[in-house]
C-alpha cells in the first residue's frame, strides 16, 4: 500500500496575494532596508503602475505571452525590480483582476423597500457581462484564484445586498445569485471569446458568424445538427450577431429574474 504523502513536507499552498502578504508593501525582499539592496529599487514604480501596465500588456497580449519579464521591458526596468512589490506572477495577475472588478460601477444599495432589486440585479448583471467581455482573459483566472481583493468585494457586497432584498430565504439568495451570475459569468465568457476570436481574424462578427455557417453546411457530418440556424435567427427576428445576442442575454436575465419571483412565492424558498 502507497502510504499517504506528509503535508508536513510540502510547501504551503498559495492563498491570495491579499492574504499572503502585505498588499501595501509586499515582496519577498519588501523587509530590506539597506541602500546597496535598493540599488536597483526605481523611482516612479509603485504598484499602481504596475498593475495598470499589467492589464493593458493582458488586454493586447494574452496571458499566454504575460511574463515578469515581458512586464518589466515594459515599465522600463529590471525583471528583479518586480519583487520589491510582488512575489510570483500568479501576484501580478490576481492585482490585475481585482482591477478589472474596479471596472463595475457599483449601485448603491439602499436598505429602503421601496427601492426596486430588479431593476439593479439588471443593472449589475449587466455591468459584470460588459467587462468580462472586454477583458475575456479574466474569466479564467475568476475560477483560478480566491476573488478578495478589494473591488472584488466590493461587487460581491453589492451582489448580497440587492438579492437580500429579494425576501428569499437566506439559503434562496445564495441559489439566485449562483443562478443569475454564474449565468452571466458563462454567457459573457462564451461572447468575449468569440469577439476576441473576430478582432483576431480581422473580420466583423458578422461575416465570421456567416463563414462559419458556410464551411459548417459543407461538412454532412456536421449540417444536420445546425439545419435550420438562419430560420432560427429570422424567428429571433433577423439583425446582427451583435442583436441577436442582446436579445438572448435580456431574455433569459428576465427568466432569471421571474424564477426568483415565482420562488419567493414559495415556503422556505
Amino acid at each position: 500500500m502507497t502510504p499517504e504523502p506528509d503535508d508536513s513536507t510540502r510547501p504551503p499552498a498559495r492563498t491570495s496575494v491579499w492574504l499572503d502578504g502585505r498588499p501595501a508593501a509586499r515582496g519577498r525582499r519588501a523587509d530590506r532596508t539597506d541602500r546597496a539592496d535598493r540599488a536597483d529599487h526605481p523611482s516612479g514604480l509603485d504598484r499602481d503602475r504596475i498593475t495598470a501596465v499589467s492589464l493593458r500588456l493582458l488586454d493586447a497580449e494574452g496571458p499566454a505571452k504575460f511574463s515578469m519579464r515581458r512586464l518589466a521591458a515594459e515599465l522600463g526596468v529590471t525583471a528583479m525590480s518586480l519583487y520589491w512589490y510582488v512575489d510570483t506572477k500568479d501576484d501580478l495577475l490576481e492585482l490585475a483582476l481585482d482591477a478589472v472588478f474596479a471596472e463595475i460601477e457599483v449601485p448603491a444599495v439602499p436598505e429602503a423597500e421601496e427601492t426596486d432589486w430588479r431593476a439593479q440585479l439588471r443593472e449589475l448583471a449587466a455591468r459584470y457581462r460588459a467587462v468580462l467581455v472586454r477583458h475575456p482573459w479574466a474569466s479564467p483566472l475568476i475560477g483560478k484564484y480566491l476573488n478578495v481583493g478589494p473591488r472584488s468585494m466590493d461587487f460581491s457586497a453589492a451582489v448580497k445586498a440587492i438579492v437580500a432584498r429579494t425576501g428569499l430565504s437566506p439559503q434562496g439568495q445564495m441559489g439566485a445569485i449562483a443562478a443569475v451570475f454564474q449565468f452571466v459569468y458563462g454567457f459573457s465568457t462564451v461572447e468575449g471569446h468569440f469577439v476576441q476570436r473576430c478582432a483576431e481574424a480581422g473580420v466583423s462578427q458578422d461575416a465570421y458568424f456567416r463563414r462559419a455557417m458556410g464551411a459548417i453546411g459543407e461538412q454532412p457530418r456536421l449540417a444536420g445538427a445546425f439545419a435550420g440556424v438562419e430560420e432560427t435567427r429570422e424567428l429571433r427576428g433577423g439583425g446582427t450577431v451583435e442583436e441577436m445576442r442582446e436579445r438572448d442575454f435580456t431574455f433569459a436575465l428576465e427568466l432569471l429574474v421571474a424564477g426568483i419571483e415565482a420562488m419567493r412565492a414559495r415556503p422556505g424558498a
